[in-house]
């Protein structure tokens, strides 16, 4: 019963880690909280059951019940008695959360708040996999089934996650499922009596048993594996940021890259950094509208001011087919069309549009509005090949009309879903200086957006510069230089401090417009800018980032190029210059010289042309690092060829007086000399000989016995395979009985010449393969492979037994041991 009872609690355990993988789903721990209370119960109750001999049915209809009283004590709906007895109204008021949370889910991307009705249906569906799971490994003793209901957990932020899955939770799912593994082994175990240890060895008690320590260390690999080839697959990883490229930085208020919000968020500060020194240029969207000189193409909005930098919030609406009319008074606005093709490069749950949209075609269901944040989103879509159509506003604003916009109230929704950012004195004392003396939110908005202008010293630049007073906000400010994030962010940040709600905006600026309205946008085409809200018109844009500095730039009356001529001021509702360029951008741009304009941003820019791409020579790197891997062997035989095969001329000779041999006489002084041949050079000659002839049958795929003498390799070679050579089989007969000698006779057989002999025995079987034999045996010599695979397991083999010896040495005063020995006295 013991054993059962312990069973069961880890059932519950490996239930709630199992769970791990929904923390990348919620922004808090909320959801942890309240399903480990309804384990728990579930958990409680089961063990209570067992304990009272209750059968398999009566367990399980205890667990639904202590499950009920749990979500009834956690969500009540206010009929309850006793404050956990669960009444008729208290499943109508169930029934209502569950028909919430379809809403929610609609409504809501990662990471969700913490909403009872998504609360309620995550902690429904962990205490009905708990009850599952203790039918399954408790009751029916079958816990590899209860890997199932398990699944169900871990395919949830599979399913609705639109970033990169994480990995760390599904190890700790994982791992809990292996403990429920293991502790059920270990439960038959103890019953079985006695331990088993697989190859009949004596094993201690204090001793891992070989079969655990092999099932361990198979799990640890399995788990291993497990997480590492799915982030191979590129659906576990895709998502904007890899797409654009993330950058580096803290993403503070003055626009610059770096961390995003809670994970799972997308960090557009990020994205567009990441492309600011790319050479590479990739088409992301191609769009086509009946607007003469179109504003940005939108797909996001970062309004919250978190931590002291812009964020991303988490957008909600309404489906795309219920698309809300635009109203703003004094405002001239225009309808317009545009079909946008997204490439199959860009990959995000945000859909490029224009501002405004009042009817989408071609989208399902899964796409979503969100009038407030003016984006269309998806918790389970992505932009990623999609084709669609849309109608948009255009709205046109004038200084007057701006001018007549009244403060908005303090209580007024958007006033407080934007609030001014933290107090920072020298921002406090610039934002004081430029609204002085303004009376209109216009006003005090122009002078800001003003503010940002050569003649104040700002300038456009890829490399920043750092500072050192702590707030980067005011580093931006002070030095002046920077691009356009940090421009669009930092007008963001002034305007909140003079009490005036405004965001930042995140699309593309106009790239090549051909003849028939169509827009080619690039990753050098992503920008950045500011929108401000006027009451009674909404959000309206403004373009702090120098015009030079943006090819495709837009400007307009009420923002206009504050760095251009007086005379040069657009008309309203139009740009600069034809394409949207304007006149001030290039060389003759004020503060502008052509090296500074926004390559990293813009399309037809000179730094992609004249920065050749790098990817050929990778390529050629890759080609050639992978020539010289498949040189080896080949050169590794050549050299071994050589080493064996010597000089040409015969052993060397040791002379030695009075002495007579099979060498040959000569006088000297009348004196009687023998030449004596060197036997241990001669017997080294006819082994490197043998071995060399034995690795050219092996490359040449003829059959090799090792239990054979060299004569007798040698006759079945002349039989075999030399038969039409009468050369070669002479040849191979000597290399036969050189190797014989040198093995068995006290005097090796000298002065014969036997690299000639293995020349005619390796071009006699060159001529009796075939093509791809000699092909293989020059290129990947399978003698030289095979030397190296049986160097490799011995060397291996050795590191296994000097594990073990290591082991056995540590075993030695394992405390379990010294425990076990202690006692046994």
């Amino acid at each position: 019963m013991i054993a059962h009872r312990n069973l069961g609690f880890v059932a519950a355990a490996a239930t709630l880690l199992a769970a791990a993988p929904l923390s990348a789903i919620f922004e808090r721990w909320t959801w942890l909280i309240q399903a480990t209370i309804a384990v728990a119960v579930v958990a409680a109750v089961a063990a209570f059951a067992r304990l009272a001999r209750v059968p398999l049915w009566g367990q399980a209809l205890a667990m639904l019940a202590g499950l009920t009283l749990a979500l009834t004590w956690i969500f009540p709906g206010g009929g309850e008695l006793l404050g956990i007895v669960p009444t008729p109204s208290t499943f109508t008021h169930f029934g209502q959360l569950l028909d919430s949370s379809l809403e929610d889910m609609r409504s809501y991307g990662v990471k969700v708040p913490d909403t009872d009705p998504l609360l309620f249906v995550t902690v429904l569906g962990i205490g009905g996999v708990a009850v599952v799971v203790d039918v399954l490994a408790v009751g029916l003793r079958r816990p590899a089934l209860a890997g199932l209901p398990m699944l169900a957990i871990y395919s949830v932020p599979v399913a609705v996650y639109v970033d990169s899955v994480p990995a760390v939770p599904f190890v700790v799912g994982a791992a809990g499922y292996l403990w429920l593994l293991v502790t059920d082994n270990v439960d038959r175990v103890r019953r079985f009596g006695r331990r088993f240890t697989g190859d009949g060895r004596d094993v201690d008690v204090w001793e891992a048993s070989p079969l655990a320590a092999a099932g361990r260390r198979l799990a640890a690999v399995g788990v291993a594996l497990a997480v590492v080839l799915p982030l191979a697959v590129p659906g576990m990883t895709g998502g904007l940021l890899d797409t654009l490229g993330a950058g580096s930085g803290n993403g503070n208020g003055n626009g610059r890259p770096g961390q995003g919000g809670a994970p799972g968020r997308i960090d557009l500060f990020a994205a567009l950094s990441g492309q600011l020194n790319q050479s590479q240029v990739t088409d992301l969207v191609k769009v086509t509208t009946d607007e003469t000189d179109p504003f940005y193409l939108r797909f996001g909005v970062a309004d919250k001011l978190e931590g002291g930098g812009f964020r991303v919030g988490t957008p909600t609406g309404r489906p795309v087919d219920d698309l809300p009319a635009p109203s703003a008074r004094g405002v001239e606005q225009r309808t317009y069309r545009a079909t946008v093709e997204v490439s199959k490069n860009l990959t995000m749950p945000l859909l490029p549009v224009y501002a405004e949209p009042v009817r989408t075609e071609d989208l399902n269901s899964n796409w979503l509005y969100d009038p407030s944040l003016q984006v269309v989103f998806s918790n389970r879509d992505n932009a990623r090949g999609k084709r669609y159509a849309f109608d948009y506003v255009r709205s046109t604003y004038t200084p007057a009309a701006l001018r007549r916009s009244q403060p908005l109230p303090a209580d007024h929704a958007v006033r407080r879903l934007h609030p001014a950012p933290p107090p920072v004195p020298e921002v406090e004392e610039l934002v004081s200086a430029l609204v002085r003396g303004k009376n209109t939110e216009y006003d005090k908005v122009r002078a800001i957006y003003d503010h940002f202008s050569a003649d104040n010293g700002f300038t456009y630049s890829l490399s920043t510069k750092g500072g050192t007073s702590g707030q980067e906000i005011v580093d931006f400010l002070n030095n002046k230089v920077g691009f356009c994030q940090q421009y669009a962010a930092a007008m963001t940040w002034l305007v909140r401090a003079a009490g005036i709600p405004a965001r930042v905006a995140f699309g593309f600026a106009n790239g090549s417009n051909s003849s028939n309205g169509t827009y080619t946008l690039t990753n050098r085409n992503l920008h950045a800018w500011t929108e401000v809200y006027f009451n009674d018109v909404g959000w309206v844009p403004f373009d702090a980032t120098p015009a030079y500095g943006v090819q495709g730039s837009t400007r307009s009356a009420w923002a206009p190029n504050t760095d251009a001529p007086e005379e040069d001021t657009p008309t309203p509702g139009s740009s600069s210059a034809p394409g949207g360029v304007d006149p001030s951008a290039g060389p003759a741009g004020p503060e502008g010289p052509e090296e500074d304009v926004d390559s990293g941003l813009a399309v037809g820019g000179e730094a992609p042309a004249e920065q050749a791409p790098v990817w050929p020579w990778y390529a050629a790197g890759a080609v050639l690092a992978l020539l010289a891997l498949l040189a080896v062997p080949a050169l590794r035989r050549a050299a071994l060829r050589r080493r064996r095969s010597g000089p040409a001329a015969p052993a060397a000779a040791a002379v030695r007086p009075g002495a007579s041999g099979d060498a040959g006489d000569t006088t000297a002084h009348g004196r009687r000399m023998v030449v004596l041949a060197d036997a241990e050079r001669a017997r080294a000659d006819a082994h490197a000989a043998w071995d060399e002839l034995l690795d050219t049958l092996v490359d040449y795929r003829v059959r090799v016995d090792r239990t054979e003498t060299s004569r007798a390799t040698a006759d079945r070679l002349s039989r075999e395979s030399l038969t039409a050579d009468a050369g070669a089989t002479t040849a191979v007969r000597l290399l036969g009985r050189a190797e014989e000698r040198a093995r068995y006779a006290r005097d090796p057989l000298t002065g014969e010449q036997l690299p000639p002999a293995l020349r005619a025995v390796r071009a006699a079987l060159a001529a009796r393969a075939d093509r791809r034999t000699r092909v293989v045996a020059a290129v990947l010599p399978p003698s030289v492979l095979l030397r190296w695979r049986l160097a490799t397991a011995e060397a291996s083999s050795r590191l296994v037994a000097a594990g073990g010896r290591a082991r056995h040495l540590l075993l030695r005063w394992n405390p379990r041991r010294l425990l076990a020995n202690r006692m046994a006295r």
